[in-house]
């Protein structure tokens, strides 16, 4: 995205592969919840989510050890306009589906369209900026773009490719456990009991085996996936060794409570994995589509009820920090104190619009760590005052004494989400707020969450160190509509909008820094999640048969380093 690409034309691996690892073995993981589902391409139905990554392949890879760069994959070489505003891929003439069809140009154009226009709503972004796409030889094709967005001609090489001719008849909308989509990937689905377990097996015959992109990847033979009710019942499966691989995200669980046989044996290793990613943002989001999360002020009130410090000490003895915005833990995060120079500069042309501590600073509020948390609650309440809310009878009532409550969606197996939702709705009833907690089934939830049917649920945005179009769906005006998008909170920011085309459109890496910076700035006072844990480590325990190479990517453990580089041997 910016600068050269770390590694030269003729690289042998990616840095953090092992092209040495042997193949075999297995993996089994386990996941909260269940599936209906094996399409992850379409807006319907739940899907175990790593089918979108195990499963498909796309013209490009991503390296995961650069902010942003990508190699050639299905796609042989390709050439850009002086100023991105095209992009030409020539195919792998080896590059071949599961089935040992040969991947033609008239496949990547269908897989294109299709999902953009039938697909899951985040495909259709990207191709709205497309102006044209045309087959320019036998094997090769371009698109050229309708907008000035110099992440296009990245964007354009990540999407799935799929087998046309298994579609004709179908309709791809609807497609749910009957049809598998063929793909090139180096998995394969080999078998699957609903609701309970995925198992993929590689494909001997893998077409890209000595593609020097996947050389290292994809060495286990078989993923499997087990679906459990919650987390305490994968934990136990874990323990019995039925389970493989496990990540903690709890602190003291991590420091307490894998101590078991298995571990002091050493048959279970535990790792763990530094990163330099930011932290994102998870937490529970309010929906300002709502009536009752309109008002910035309540939403300020709902975070100064939020007792961090107490829950924090609960649930993780103190262990795990905050996180203070939805860039920190990199570079890119904000600055405490007030905007200055080139971060001021950018916010200035919507001082206007821009919410309160944007450019003067803004921190989350920080309770004294006792369970009462009453200088919080004092200015909780006094912040409902202030958006005409005042408790009446021991109720908060607004002026003609309708009652504040609103609904919290969770699924169901989200042990640790309602244990902290518990606590909150504790620290609420003290201000005469009584929250409705409504845990349904995975599949339910995800309709729900889709069409943002919700007041406040629990969601987790991963972020990259090169931010790009994916900001729109996340937090732009035109995504607050679009069903199926990841504004959660429904915000629509003249501010956020222009900062998104300003990063989108930076040509230097002060700009681009100084404008995501910027946006973290009016996301955070925007006061619209109540944040949670960073996590700026992961924690992985792990049978002691399943190893990674020691050069760490970047991204530390992020989607495409387990499974893909991992390996199976035994001692």
């Amino acid at each position: 995205m910016y600068g050269e690409p770390q590694l030269p034309a003729d690289y042998d691996h990616l840095p953090y592969a092992n092209p040495d690892a042997p193949k075999g073995g297995r993996i089994v993981t386990g996941e909260v919840g269940s599936f209906n589902s094996l399409n992850p391409l379409i807006l319907k139905g739940s899907t175990p989510w790593q089918l979108r990554f195990l499963a498909y392949e796309s013209l490009m890879g991503r390296s995961y050890d650069e902010p942003f760069t990508l190699y050639c994959l299905l796609c042989e070489t390709l050439e850009v306009g002086p100023e991105r505003e095209w992009v030409e891929f020539t195919l792998r003439e080896e590059a071949a589906f599961s089935d040992g069809t040969p991947v033609t140009v008239d496949d990547v154009m269908w897989s294109y369209e299709t999902l953009s226009t039938e697909g899951h709503p985040r495909y259709a972004s990207v191709w709205n900026q497309v102006e044209t796409m045309e087959q320019t030889g036998p094997r090769s094709l371009r698109f050229t773009f309708a907008t000035d967005n110099r992440e296009l001609a990245l964007l354009i090489g990540m999407r799935p490719i799929l087998k046309k001719a298994q579609w004709e008849g179908r309709d791809f909308t609807d497609s749910g456990l009957d049809v598998i989509p063929i793909s090139t990937a180096p998995y394969v689905v080999d078998s699957f009991e609903p609701g309970r377990s995925v198992t993929l097996k590689r494909n001997p015959d893998y077409w890209g085996k000595d593609v020097a992109f996947m050389r290292g990847q994809a060495n286990i033979d078989e993923i499997v996936m087990e679906f459990f009710t919650d987390g305490t019942a994968a934990f136990e499966a874990f323990k019995a060794g039925l389970v493989t691989s496990n990540r903690e995200t709890n602190a003291q669980k991590w420091a307490t409570q894998y101590d078991f046989p298995a571990v002091q044996s050493g048959d279970v290793i535990k790792s763990v994995i530094p990163h330099e990613r930011p932290s994102g943002m998870t937490g529970f989001v309010m929906n300002t589509r709502r009536g009752v999360f309109s008002d910035w002020q309540v939403r300020s009130a709902m975070l100064h009820a939020f007792n961090f410090e107490y829950i924090n000490d609960t649930m993780t003895g103190g262990e795990q920090p905050r996180i203070a915005s939805y860039f920190s833990n990199s570079v890119l995060g904000m600055e405490d104190g007030p905007a200055k120079g080139r971060v001021r500069e950018m916010l200035q042309p919507y001082a206007d619009t821009l919410p309160q501590g944007a450019l003067e600073g803004y921190s989350l509020p920080m309770g004294d760590g006792s369970a009462r948390n009453r200088q919080n609650l004092r200015k909780a309440i006094s912040l409902m005052a202030d958006a005409g809310w005042t408790i009446q009878d021991g109720r908060m009532r607004n002026a003609e004494g309708q009652p504040f409550t609103f609904e919290i969606v969770l699924p169901q197996g989200a042990t640790e989400e309602q244990s902290i939702i518990d606590l909150y709705a504790s620290a609420l009833e003290r201000m005469g707020i009584t929250p409705r907690i409504t845990v349904i089934d995975p599949a339910q939830y995800n309709e729900r969450t889709d069409n943002f049917d919700f007041d406040m649920t629990y969601h987790r945005w991963g972020l990259s160190l090169s931010p790009g179009n994916e900001q729109r769906s996340y937090w732009g005006c035109d995504a607050a509509d679009t069903v199926g998008s990841r504004n959660m909170m429904g915000m629509c920011s003249e501010a956020a909008d222009g900062l998104i085309d300003t990063l989108l459109n930076s040509e230097s890496r002060e700009d681009f820094v100084a404008a995501t910076r910027a946006l973290d700035r009016v996301l955070t006072a925007g006061r619209y999640v109540i944040p949670i844990y960073q996590w700026n480590i992961s924690r992985i325990a792990h049978a002691a048969e399943l190893k990674y190479p020691e050069e760490l990517p970047i991204y530390g453990d992020w989607i495409g380093w387990q499974p893909d580089v991992w390996w199976y041997e035994e001692e």
